[in-house]
């Protein structure tokens, strides 16, 4: 549920202040934008593409996703 969302993104942010790694994996990009201070794509298991929050566009996520 909504409550359960925003409680999770409130946790890995703290951990994330706290100077902890934190690996997120979804495949929905508003959250992964918003919470990442990088953003890795993978591709048949591989990672093909690495965007800062600041230049990543879910128009680029999404092209480096599938070519």
């Amino acid at each position: 549920d909504v409550g359960a969302i925003a409680e999770i993104h409130q946790i890995i942010n703290r951990l994330a202040d706290e100077g902890l790694a934190v690996v997120v994996i979804s495949s929905y990009l508003p959250e992964i934008m918003n919470l990442s201070d990088r953003i890795l794509v993978c591709r048949q298991g591989r990672i093909v593409e690495e965007f800062s929050p600041a230049e990543a566009t879910e128009e680029k996520i999404m092209y480096a996703a599938v070519h």
